[in-house]
């Protein structure tokens, strides 16, 4: 019995240790979406001035951010 009394105890605070981490995460992906957006909106700034060799470039780095 008390074995499960401690393994029960160890499950739920380690369970609980970890949840600090997702307001973390969401701050990460959070930064990822506004740096993703800025490169996104230069690059449509490059295409429609014509530049479109810039445009594919900063756009093909907001793709990395999500695939890299």
């Amino acid at each position: 019995m008390k074995r499960l009394i401690i393994i029960l105890s160890l499950i739920c605070f380690t369970g609980s240790a970890f949840a600090g981490s997702c307001p973390m995460i969401a701050k990460q992906i959070d930064e990822k979406i506004a740096e993703a957006q800025e490169l996104r909106d230069e690059g449509m700034k490059a295409h429609d001035s014509g530049n479109h060799e810039k445009s594919e470039e900063l756009l093909n780095k907001a793709l990395e951010l999500f695939t890299g």
